[in-house]
């Protein structure tokens, strides 16, 4: 796995870990509400959801820490996997919540995935 592969690995394991804060921690706080856009009412309702979805962007973004740390060819596997799981959320995301997540989630996985498998 080329190091820039590696680099935009990383910062999408980041910003999903900082999904995670905001969805997990956040979401019924200012910082919360404003990222996603919602008021204290809503975000009471939608507490509990939330925090499933920030769980589920915590498991992508340590799946794709993992891929950092195999031996090739599992880390490109590994990476392609989670890569694929972040592209799709970030697609489905954006048909059902918000166009958004598309260009903040879906997009950065895809050029990740093509950077990583150019390579091969």
């Amino acid at each position: 796995m080329n190091p820039i592969s590696q680099i935009l690995i990383i910062a999408i394991a980041i910003l999903h870990f900082y999904i995670l804060l905001l969805e997990m921690f956040l979401w019924d706080k200012p910082a919360g509400m404003k990222a996603f856009g919602h008021n204290a009412e809503k975000a009471k309702i939608t507490k509990v959801y939330a925090q499933n979805q920030g769980l589920y962007n915590g498991f992508l973004a340590a799946g794709l820490l993992w891929s950092i740390f195999l031996d090739i060819p599992f880390a490109v596997q590994v990476a392609n996997f989670f890569l694929i799981c972040v592209a799709l959320a970030g697609v489905y995301g954006g048909m059902t919540a918000s166009k958004k997540i598309i260009l903040i989630q879906a997009v950065p996985a895809l050029i990740t995935l093509m950077v990583l498998n150019l390579q091969h």
